[in-house]
């Protein structure tokens, strides 16, 4: 039984790590593409090309797998339940973003995470009583 439900949580696991990657290869691939054209001929050819980059089709990708794992994670939780579980993803974006980009992590970013991770704890405390 314990095992089962350990497993049944690596599919909110495998949405919180779809969702990241995609987030983070998104990020990565736009800040390497350049300023968004101001005229719309340059802004369509813009996202045609970052369309079609196989790393943003990877996180395209991503993100089909992550809505998947979702759905499969809906089959074994409630959402009330499970959905805390995605500000994980928030936590992690925040962490990864500053290592991997170095962008600012500051005092209100780091307390508005210590509060989410408190939420899902909290959460998570119902399903175990």
């Amino acid at each position: 039984m314990f095992l089962s439900k350990a497993l049944d949580h690596l599919y909110i696991l495998a949405s919180i790590a779809f969702t990241v990657y995609s987030q983070l290869i998104m990020r990565w691939q736009v800040s390497t593409a350049g300023d968004l054209p101001v005229e719309l001929s340059g802004k369509v050819r813009f996202i045609f090309e970052l369309f079609f980059n196989p790393w943003v089709l990877s996180g395209v990708f991503a993100t089909l797998l992550a809505g998947i794992s979702w759905m499969l994670a809906m089959t074994r939780f409630e959402v009330s339940y499970a959905y805390p579980f995605v500000g994980l993803s928030f936590i992690l974006i925040m962490i990864l973003s500053g290592a991997i980009f170095g962008e600012t992590i500051g005092v209100y970013k780091i307390v508005g995470t210590v509060l989410v991770v408190a939420g899902v704890i909290v959460t998570a405390l119902e399903k175990v009583n």
